[in-house]
């Protein structure tokens, strides 16, 4: 079943800032995105914590608020199109947590929310969920990461 992911002192570790550089991050399909981003490392705790969360759940969606509240419009999107496919999901509210909210960004180099994985990978964000949604292709991504 589903689960949310709450703070725990797990999820307390804090990113340190050391500058900025560029970061490209891996799209549906392979593209390549770059994006200026704030260059930190992620504590080891935290990202303990993350993978383990990612690994025990088929689908996790990083987002702002939780399915049952979701706190802007993508992640209520993303919450919207993976309710309509009945798809069990963990949610994550990465508003209760600062050090979560920064941690995310750089485990997935992706700098924005909401953030979908699916069977263990980053899948992407809103406007990429909604393009698979819309072409069929994030049914059969769903669909397969359910058989693993």
């Amino acid at each position: 079943m589903a689960q949310s992911m709450r703070a725990s002192p797990a999820l307390s570790s804090r990113a340190s800032v050391r500058g900025t550089s560029v970061r490209s991050a891996r799209t549906r399909g392979g593209a390549v995105r770059c994006a200026s981003a704030t260059r930190a490392e992620l504590g080891p705790e935290l990202k303990t914590s993350i993978d383990a969360f990612i690994a025990s759940n088929k689908v996790v969606l990083f987002m702002k608020g939780t399915k049952d509240a979701p706190r802007c419009g993508f992640s209520n999107t993303c919450v919207q199109i993976l309710n309509s496919m009945q798809v069990p999901f963990a949610d994550v509210d990465i508003l209760a947590n600062e050090d979560l909210r920064q941690g995310v960004k750089i485990y997935s180099s992706w700098p924005t929310y909401p953030q979908l994985y699916i069977g263990g990978e980053f899948f992407g964000g809103c406007d990429i969920t909604m393009e698979a949604y819309k072409d069929g292709s994030l049914k059969e991504e769903i669909e397969r990461a359910m058989l693993e």
